[in-house]
């Protein structure tokens, strides 16, 4: 059959219909939702962009062993094997750092085409400076690129790749859908503080229009998911086609105290604010950041033409999505995937998939290294931000040996309100104990393994 992966950016589960929340206007992904096996626990592996998209092109916790950054050579790529095993293979994104700079997230397409502008460092102001009508923004430049790609190969067997990067902020959709959210909005904009917000200076009103301008780009993504599946329906082809939906992580609007998804500070050390976005270039000094349900919970849903939808309960994993899709394709998955395929926990064939998952900034941005954490931008790591390791019943927040842990429970308490760490330590070593196994059996090389085997 067809393949189509959707990959969205920062779209929390808890901001859709299909994960509870009424508030966010997203008709068509709703409508999809019924359609799908609708993963109700899938959590992000590798954090934050880039890692993510790693994670998916291999099918392997790459932030065991990689930092944000280029796709090293030797990597073993979905789109090649797709490519290989006889598919048309395509690549539509405006997320702004898969082919620039040598990143080589194209390798294995039979073609990529990348929408220019959703970065001020590729040319943001000169792209929106052209903006007449919705139809010029990215999100929809990129689902139209991939419509009128299909009408043109529409009759081929292919694997189709949409990378859409909203809603990432800075947002801006158009006005009519920020109003549903907030009557009186009048065009302002809100840039997170990727800090505490009260520290940054930020007011409940910041938090309230940026909640408002992000829910406004998640309609907006979800009319033109909604175009996308119509013209598929038109081609004919709708029925023929698997159909993933997937985003790489959250982000937090206050909860926990932070406005962001990380927390940084400049050089000189004052805080972000709003200016963030004229002063990327120079870099930043990067703060723990706990990822708690808010960062880590994504939506994915899966439809497979012949499939009964269903929600699916059990922990899993953004990776694991690499080797479904071979399966879906019938290609055996190489050795060197350490994901697994989703498909026996959809057919109840099994009643896990995981005994863990983790979800993680890169191992190897320990406390005085510069690296590239998050975008093209070097920043030192002042605090290395603890993983968190989940097993169904325990969240377990663990950075590095001496460093400070957090235990929630996960059935009881999933907004991590009370921290029962000091009450349970044998539980927090038993949860450490897990961790330090899964990393030996994903070969995490022992100089990023040897400092986190013990509290």
């Amino acid at each position: 059959m067809n393949i189509i992966c959707v990959v969205t950016d920062t779209l929390r589960a808890d901001y859709l219909p299909a994960y509870g929340n009424q508030q966010v206007i997203a008709p068509n992904l709703t409508r999809f939702a019924q359609e799908a096996l609708v993963f109700e626990d899938c959590h992000a592996a590798s954090f934050p962009t880039v890692p993510t998209r790693a994670d998916i092109a291999t099918g392997r916790f790459t932030f065991t062993y990689l930092t944000w950054g280029p796709l090293p050579q030797e990597e073993i790529t979905l789109a090649g094997l797709m490519t290989k095993a006889g598919y048309t293979t395509m690549g539509i994104g405006d997320t702004p750092f898969l082919i620039r700079n040598g990143y080589g997230y194209d390798r294995g397409f039979d073609d990529f085409i990348w929408i220019r502008g959703q970065r001020e460092a590729s040319g943001r102001p000169d792209v929106t400076s052209l903006w007449k009508e919705e139809a010029d923004r990215f999100a929809p430049q990129t689902f139209q690129t991939a419509m009128d790609w299909l009408e043109r190969h529409y009759e081929e067997r292919f694997f189709l790749y949409i990378d859409a990067w909203d809603p990432h902020e800075p947002w801006d959709p158009p006005a009519h859908y920020v109003k549903p959210y907030m009557p009186e909005y009048a065009g302002e904009q809100v840039y997170p503080a990727y800090w505490d917000w009260q520290d940054a200076g930020y007011t409940a009103r910041d938090l309230e229009i940026g909640k408002a301008t992000y829910m406004g780009e998640i309609s907006m993504v979800d009319r033109w998911f909604g175009m996308l599946l119509e013209r598929l329906k038109s081609l004919g082809i709708y029925e023929d086609t698997a159909i993933f939906f997937v985003s790489d992580h959250g982000f937090y609007f206050g909860e926990f105290g932070i406005f962001g998804k990380s927390r940084f500070r400049w050089p000189d050390n004052t805080i972000p604010v709003m200016e963030a976005m004229a002063r990327f270039k120079q870099g930043a000094i990067s703060y723990a950041c706990p990822k708690h349900n808010e960062i880590s919970h994504v939506p994915l849903f899966l439809r497979i033409p012949g499939v009964a939808a269903r929600r699916v309960p059990g922990l899993v994993s953004v990776p694991d999505m690499m080797p479904t899709m071979l399966e879906l394709a019938g290609i055996e998955p190489p050795a060197r995937v350490q994901a697994q395929s989703l498909l026996p926990l959809a057919r109840g064939e099994i009643a896990r998939l995981h005994d863990i998952v983790v979800t993680s900034q890169s191992l190897i941005d320990i406390a005085g290294n510069s690296t590239l954490i998050v975008d093209d931008s070097e920043r030192v790591v002042m605090e290395v931000s603890p993983s968190t390791i989940r097993d169904g019943e325990w969240d377990f927040f663990y950075s590095l040996e001496g460093e400070p842990v957090a235990l929630y429970d996960a059935v009881k308490d999933p907004r991590h309100q009370r921290n029962l760490a000091a009450e349970h330590p044998e539980i927090c070593q038993r949860m450490l104990d897990k961790f330090v196994r899964w990393l030996q059996q994903m070969d995490t090389p022992a100089e990023y393994a040897a400092p986190r085997q013990r509290l």
